[in-house]
């Protein structure tokens, strides 16, 4: 006869599944402004900071980093983030180009590189200074149940958390949202990016190079040190092949694509491959619940927004949370959390019209469409407020800003 499991009951303000880039922001944030959460995640800390993780780096944007340093994380990520100061935009090897310069705006870098395993140590090391924050890693979700007063999650370990709130921060097939019966829109783009990094002779002064090509965009991002991070988009259906090829092989493709702008180049650690699609959800909240990063909406990696558009769901979230508890109000009712979902759901809708259009206009080699492309690219470069629009949309400082995306408390 199995023994009995103990259970242990947990009541705080706000439980969270999912305990990735944005949900351990998110905790941080919270603590930091006196919510206790609750923190639930299937992989142990480990697995999370082990090199060998996913290798993927993100382009935080300014707006990013200003949240960051607001919630005392930055400290921790600034000796491993390089600073982003050029933008190159070409479509293969056309001489018509868009170029995006920091010292235009005059208030420093465009944004940052940062390879995710290091803002993961940087958030593990944020919350060991931090309290009211409970981690329960590695842990399953079991059940979820909701009702007007408050949203009750059971793991298999057999720990019960009561709160008046719960997060879904849990990616892109979350299980708080298939709880809630909230129906997802999809766009598979039939592509994969190839992420890995690379050594190089010459540096990268600190440009971020985005190559369209006709099977996707090739991103080459810069790195601290002679190093930089490749996202290379394919064909799905030549992924495999790719993937299986010798190290020689697979560093004479990734050379051929750089071309020698860096000198020589070395693939360096190993290399991943993911599927690229659009997905979003309708409706951010329900009833004691709400949807938060990729849980709401996964977008092509060609704008480099996917982390920066969750950063920007967590300042809001934190922000009418904590305006409603300084009022009085219940932070799961449902007049606080329709707040967060009208605001972010009219803000994110036009950023995924926008990657979608872009990244069909650009993964194809048809001689009109091209030819368009590239004028429009060219034009942008001459139109200075145009330019500035679109370098202002880069570094996150377009639109209704919460106040931590401009570095200030809640």
């Amino acid at each position: 006869m199995a023994a009995k499991k103990k259970q242990t009951e947990i009541s705080c303000d706000v439980t969270i599944v999912g305990g990735g880039l944005a949900g351990l922001t998110a905790a941080i944030g919270l603590a930091q402004e006196g919510f206790e959460v609750a923190v639930i995640d299937m992989a142990p800390k480990g697995d999370l900071t082990a090199v060998s993780y996913d290798g993927r780096s993100s382009a935080l944007a300014y707006a990013s980093c200003q949240l960051f340093e607001a919630l005392g994380i930055w400290k921790h990520m600034e000796p491993f983030a390089q600073p982003i100061l050029e933008i190159r935009v070409s479509d293969g090897p056309s001489l018509l180009h868009l170029h995006f310069d920091n010292e235009t705006l005059g208030d420093g870098p465009l944004g940052h590189m940062v390879e995710n395993r290091h803002t993961r140590l940087a958030l593990f090391k944020r919350l060991e200074e931090m309290e009211g924050i409970h981690l329960l890693a590695p842990e399953k979700v079991a059940k979820i149940e909701r009702n007007s007063a408050r949203a009750t999650v059971t793991l298999e370990s057999g720990t019960v958390i009561h709160a008046p709130l719960l997060l879904g921060i849990d990616g892109r097939g979350s299980i708080v949202r298939k709880h809630a019966g909230m129906a997802v829109s999809k766009i598979d783009y039939q592509q994969h990016g190839i992420v890995c990094s690379v050594e190089h002779e010459f540096s990268h002064c600190g440009i971020a190079h985005e190559r369209f090509l006709p099977s996707g965009p090739f991103a080459i991002l810069p790195l601290t040190g002679n190093r930089s991070s490749l996202v290379w988009t394919e064909k799905s259906h030549l992924v495999e092949t790719i993937m299986g090829l010798s190290e020689r092989a697979f560093e004479s493709e990734v050379s051929r694509r750089i071309r020698d702008f860096l000198g020589e180049v070395k693939v360096i650690g190993g290399r991943w491959a993911y599927p690229l699609n659009l997905q979003y959800t309708q409706e951010y909240v329900a009833e004691r619940l709400a949807l938060v990063g990729d849980a709401a909406h996964g977008i092509h990696p060609i704008s480099g927004q996917g982390l920066n558009l969750g950063i920007k769901d967590v300042a809001v979230l934190i922000e009418v949370l904590t305006d409603a508890r300084r009022v009085g109000l219940d932070i799961g009712s449902t007049v606080v959390l329709e707040n967060y979902g009208r605001w972010r759901t009219t803000d994110n809708a036009s950023v995924y019209a926008i990657t979608d259009i872009f990244n069909r206009l650009f993964s194809n080699d048809i001689g009109p469409v091209k030819l368009v492309r590239d004028l429009g690219m060219a034009a942008i470069n001459e139109v200075t407020p145009l330019k500035n629009f679109f370098m202002s949309h880069a570094r996150g400082t377009v639109g209704e800003l919460p106040k931590l995306l401009r570095g200030e408390r809640p």
